[in-house]
């Protein structure tokens, strides 16, 4: 997201509203409005002024208050698609690993037909290679 040379120094003045040195700063404007009494300036006046610029303020903080849900609207936008990519992604691969299994099932119930098929041709055919070796053996003691 690119933003414009407006748009950062908008974002910064955003952060810094937000710190101890912002709370300093209108503390002393206010201390500072409030001595000018000893000046000779009329306590309405000062109160008019204080008082104007406090809403004109407002107004501003009002502003940056509401670009900043926005901001933070448009990220979470991002981070919710962000989200559904990954969500996703992680189908896939549940239904990759899926496949894989039913792959590996698949080989392992070959392995046992085969492994039946074996023993079964093994236990047919004992019998007959017992009788085999038997007549050897008869024919060698010959």
């Amino acid at each position: 997201m690119h933003i414009t040379w407006l748009e950062e120094k908008l974002i910064n003045t955003t952060k810094w509203l937000g710190t101890p040195s912002s709370f300093v700063v209108h503390t002393l404007f206010f201390v500072i409005a409030f001595l000018f009494i000893f000046f000779g300036i009329s306590f309405d006046k000062i109160l008019l002024i204080v008082t104007t610029i406090v809403s004109l303020e407002a107004i501003y903080l009002a502003i940056f208050i509401q670009m900043t849900v926005n901001r933070q609207a448009e990220e979470i936008k991002e981070v919710g698609e962000d989200i559904e990519d990954i969500q996703e992604e992680v189908e896939d691969i549940s239904e990759d690993i899926d496949k894989i299994q039913e792959k590996e099932n698949t080989k392992n119930i070959s392995k046992k037909i085969k492994s039946k098929f074996s023993l079964s041709a093994i236990k047919e055919n004992l019998p007959k290679v017992f009788k085999e070796i038997k007549t050897i053996k008869k024919t060698n003691k010959k």
